[in-house]
């Protein structure tokens, strides 16, 4: 399937001094905000925007400050807070006071932020294979490490990312460092990326100044300066969230799927997707829109 930047409509909105991209498809009055990861950019929800335009969603996917056709954040910070501030300021400037937010890696703790920030405005959230908080107590005897070995991207990317970026000097070098994590990394499930689809994903991060401004999630781990205040994340006992867990990803918690159960107690799920990885919402989009069209069933019925 031959895939291309303008499938869908793109829209752009400054609400925080910077032009905010995204893409808009309106299918309903039910808003729907989803939110990549990295290395990704709104492209990674290609396979589920359609289906949840068609299903009655207004659905936004916007490129982070410093991803895809996003501009770099004017304040120089990316880390939780201020994509979760950016996102807050995004939504409201399109009207909505109240939204469903679906999000994995990056984008999960973004949609956590956003939902103990604004209670009152995160209807529901959709959360899968993303970092979580730590519990010590309730997650006794779970596998809450990664493996070890897939721990270096992540240290080099926060502890030296002017050394990396310096080592990135070509758009071909810095796409072929970010198909890793589509490919040798095994995020993924085996085979669940072919060539055409990497090169659509990993397009937008042949930008160097961009790539090293997607690096500050990464630098706001081991670097306080690097925030623009502390995030917002921890246990959710309020928020109705469902939990989807790809078990093939060689990146995230093991026991994912019991961990975010801990930290969320007004769960549904957890649910397991079969041979799916790190990547859910291109991996097993099926699944994961028929799970979201499930769970919002009341607010979809309510706009007819």
């Amino acid at each position: 399937m031959a895939f291309d930047v303008d499938d869908f409509p793109w829209e752009q909105a400054d609400p925080r001094g910077f032009t905010q991209a995204f893409v808009r498809v309106r299918g309903g009055s039910v808003p729907i905000l989803l939110v990549h990861g990295w290395p990704e950019t709104a492209r990674i929800w290609w396979r589920v925007i359609a289906p949840l335009a068609d299903a009655g969603f207004d659905v936004i996917a916007p490129d982070l400050r410093g991803f895809g056709r996003s501009e770099v954040g004017p304040d120089g910070f990316h880390d939780v807070a201020s994509h979760a501030l950016d996102l807050s300021a995004l939504m409201r400037h399109l009207g909505h006071e109240r939204f469903v937010a679906v999000g994995g890696d990056l984008g999960g703790p973004i949609i956590q932020d956003l939902a103990l920030r604004e209670p009152e405005r995160v209807d529901r959230m959709v959360l899968f294979n993303s970092p979580l908080p730590f519990d010590k107590e309730r997650m006794q005897g779970m596998r809450t490490r990664p493996p070890a070995e897939s721990a270096d991207y992540f240290i080099r990317q926060g502890t030296d990312p002017d050394g990396l970026a310096a080592e990135l000097d070509t758009p071909d070098k810095r796409r072929r460092y970010v198909a890793t994590f589509y490919g040798p990394r095994f995020w993924a499930h085996p085979g669940a990326f072919d060539a055409e689809a990497v090169a659509f994903l990993t397009e937008p991060f042949g930008d160097g100044a961009k790539l090293r401004a997607s690096f500050g999630a990464y630098e706001s781990v081991f670097r306080s300066e690097a925030r623009a205040e502390p995030p917002r994340i921890g246990r959710n006992e309020a928020t109705e969230t469902m939990i989807l867990f790809g078990p093939s990803d060689h990146v995230i918690y093991p026991d994912f799927d019991r961990m975010a159960a801990e930290v969320f107690p007004n769960h549904v799920g957890p649910f397991l997707l079969r041979d799916c990885g790190h990547f859910v919402q291109w991996e097993a989009a099926r699944p994961l829109t028929t799970a979201v069209l499930t769970f919002c069933r009341d607010l979809l019925a309510s706009q007819s």
